[in-house]
């Protein structure tokens, strides 16, 4: 019998996209996000984590909007769009990428600036020179491994696949920092410390404002037991992203171990600013002495956010 499918929860979603308040209230508006209680499917993650990128690019909810109802248009039957179709902002547009060509999201015009005379331009040179050029474009490729390896890195029985899979997106784009950085989460879960912490520091490399990176080399140094260089990172982590909510969390964690009570505090206080509803905020409260009715409490190990994935 095929296994259920996971159900994620509005946090888990949360978290996995690394959503910040702002952002998440844009996928609210998009009808993205939902107050009930029903779950998300993969599907729908994949969905959000499309939109977010395309607000992340520049693209209004406006836009967003638009170019949603037009690709249900060009894909009738497409069951999510956002997740079935490749759409990515380009000359302040959004457009879908399909079969080498690029289409107005919003109306489905064809775009005439997808370089495909150069490529051949470049093919009659190799040719002539002896060289040769993959006929997919490397970032193409590139896109289709991290999809791969991000569908793959949820299951433990298919980590090595992922690894894989990552290590072929940074073979082929060595600046792709999501793609350093999964694939360190995944070398840290497999306890290959030296090697996540090398991931983590090309992340940063290729783009010194992943903030995740910074925040996963905070948890890495935690776990081994380095809290003096684990609060370096986390700090690092909050200079990039003042309301990144998990790096307050951990970052009290290891100050209070560190024997800064008030240091700490300050840093509670602020995760339960930004976390009022979550079991986490309850163990925060917990820390400030604040009684609340108690939640059910999570499945990890002690008080530290789990890592953060790209």
């Amino acid at each position: 019998m095929p296994q259920p499918e996971r159900i994620f929860t509005l946090r888990e979603l949360t978290r996995l996209l690394r959503l910040t308040p702002k952002r998440a209230a844009q996928l609210k508006r998009l009808g993205l996000l939902r107050a009930d209680t029903a779950g998300y499917r993969f599907r729908d993650i994949v969905a959000a984590r499309a939109a977010a990128s395309l607000l992340g690019e520049g693209a209004t909810v406006r836009q967003v909007r638009a170019a949603l109802d037009g690709a249900k248009r060009l894909a009738p039957g497409a069951e999510s769009p956002l997740a079935e179709l490749r759409l990515l902002v380009h000359d302040q547009r959004i457009v879908v990428e399909q079969d080498r060509l690029r289409l107005d999201a919003r109306t489905g015009q064809g775009l005439l600036d997808f370089a495909t005379g150069d490529l051949e331009r470049e093919t009659r040179e190799s040719l002539a020179m002896g060289m040769v050029r993959p006929l997919v474009p490397p970032a193409d490729a590139a896109e289709t491994w991290f999809s791969r390896a991000s569908a793959w890195d949820g299951d433990p029985e298919r980590w090595e696949e992922a690894v894989d899979a990552y290590e072929r997106v940074v073979g082929i784009d060595p600046g792709y920092a999501a793609a350093w950085n999964n694939l360190g989460l995944l070398q840290h879960r497999m306890g290959r410390y030296e090697k996540a912490g090398a991931c983590y520091r090309a992340a940063l490399e290729a783009d010194e404002s992943c903030c995740q990176a910074a925040f996963n080399l905070g948890s890495l140094h935690e776990d081994l037991d380095d809290v003096t260089t684990a609060i370096v990172w986390y700090r690092r982590a909050l200079e990039m992203e003042p309301d990144y909510a998990d790096a307050h969390f951990n970052l009290a964690g290891v100050l209070g171990k560190a024997g800064q009570p008030d240091a700490a505090a300050l840093h509670w206080r602020r995760y339960l600013e930004l976390d009022l509803g979550s079991p986490w905020a309850q163990i925060a409260r917990s820390h400030l002495e604040e009684p609340t009715p108690p939640p059910d409490l999570p499945d990890d190990d002690g008080d530290e956010k789990p890592e953060a994935g790209a």
